[in-house]
């Protein structure tokens, strides 16, 4: 198992299939939807489940011992079955997605090997869907989500990213896992560092506290910190890692980019390195020197100054590169 300078084994892979894109979520950092007309083919900057399974082989090598299959919409892909049919049997194999394709291709993919999926839900009402979505598929969603239930694959995270558009939202989201055995809700700091629209975030401290006097008993998970709060049978957990240097002090993941690229970071874009022609010998040579730069993203990349944070002056005089 590999392990970073700041001591953090990795143990999981964050892959994404596809940069593509059937929803247009306003807080969401992808420019430009793509070609969405369904399931297809992997496109020609996309890698093909060749490259993918070549790169999870490696990292299997490496202990690796979890997945995620992310986008864009990952079920775009029509040959994500085939890729977490081939995954190797060390690696837990889990998906997010939006949802509308998995009606039809739930049971399919958890014949396949899919253990979790977490599906975007922001909204309860139609309307309010889509306003934060720009899509009219909120039934669909709907149907996603019982046919990942029917398929055996609860609980089913919800994910619901937390801005002021959605804030408004949050007492009938969480109602609502309470009243549906096998759903969970897992609620998303909003990052304005990779969006904009600063004015968009919330208090998350305020959320935490809204939440703890709603709840019957608090958990503390021991990757990143998470908060889970149980409420009237339902479990809502937090994901906020802006400003939090205790979430990035326990990061166990790399990431893949869905055109063939490893990054040490979610939120960083200058550490990207090329796995160049996908062969064996160039993934374990590129994994190896990504987890051996990797950073905390707040407090190393990101340090505080004068009660704001800031890029680190080293990182702007003198960024990684695939050489280094």
């Amino acid at each position: 198992m590999l392990v970073d300078e700041f001591g953090r084994e990795v143990t999981g892979v964050r892959v994404s299939l596809t940069d593509r894109c059937n929803f247009d979520c306003v807080y969401c950092h992808n420019e430009g939807l793509g070609d969405t007309r369904g399931p297809m083919d992997p496109q020609d900057d996309e890698m093909s489940a060749d490259d993918v399974v070549r790169f999870l082989e490696v990292a299997a090598e490496f202990d690796v011992d979890a997945v995620k299959f992310t986008g864009g919409e990952p079920m775009l892909r029509e040959d994500l079955t085939d890729i977490v049919r081939r995954t190797p049997d060390e690696l837990a194999v889990s998906m997010t997605t939006n949802g509308t394709f998995l009606p039809d291709r739930a049971e399919e993919l958890v014949d396949a090997g899919l253990e979790r999926v977490n599906v975007s839900q922001d909204a309860l009402d139609p309307d309010d869907f889509a306003k934060v979505t720009q899509s009219g598929a909120y039934e669909q969603v709907l149907e996603g989500v019982e046919a990942a239930l029917d398929a055996g694959l609860a609980p089913v995270k919800l994910n619901m990213v937390v801005f002021k558009g959605t804030k408004p939202y949050l007492p009938e989201m969480v109602d609502h896992v309470a009243e549906n055995d096998g759903l969970r809700l897992q609620l998303i700091e909003y990052m304005p560092e990779l969006v904009g629209n600063a004015d968009w975030a919330v208090d998350t401290a305020a959320m935490h506290e809204w939440l703890a006097g709603q709840a019957d008993r608090i958990e503390q998970r021991e990757m990143h910190g998470r908060s889970r709060y149980f409420i009237d049978g339902g479990m809502v957990e937090v994901v906020d890692p802006v400003g939090n240097e205790e979430f990035c002090a326990n990061c166990h993941r790399v990431r893949v980019t869905h055109d063939g690229y490893l990054k040490g970071c979610l939120n960083r874009n200058d550490d990207l390195r090329p796995m160049g022609e996908m062969t064996r010998a160039e993934i374990r040579e590129t994994f190896r020197e990504t987890v051996d730069n990797r950073v905390p993203y707040y407090g190393e990349y990101m340090v505080e100054e004068d009660g704001e944070w800031v890029v680190n002056e080293k990182y702007l005089d003198d960024p990684p590169t695939a050489d280094d």
